[in-house]
């Protein structure tokens, strides 16, 4: 997979857990740029983004991201 095929997946999720079809991510979002996304929001993305991937981050690997392209990185290396 690669990293456009990742960000369309992701998009899609955010989307879809967000409730807001106007989201579109870049490598460079963060969650200063999504109103929606707030600290709760953020857990059920990551879990909702496990289940799209079939793939489980670390505490420690979530901590490091500061952007979506970071949370790219992450899902690619798995």
């Amino acid at each position: 997979m690669d990293n456009n095929e990742i960000l369309a997946k992701l998009t899609e999720v955010f989307r879809q857990e967000l409730d807001n079809e106007e989201i579109n991510l870049t490598p460079e979002t963060t969650a200063d740029d999504i109103e929606e996304w707030d600290s709760l929001s953020h857990i059920q993305l990551i879990v909702a983004v496990e289940k799209a991937f079939k793939i489980r981050f670390t505490s420690s690997e979530i901590q490091t991201w500061n952007n979506i392209g970071e949370m790219m990185d992450s899902i690619a290396s798995k």
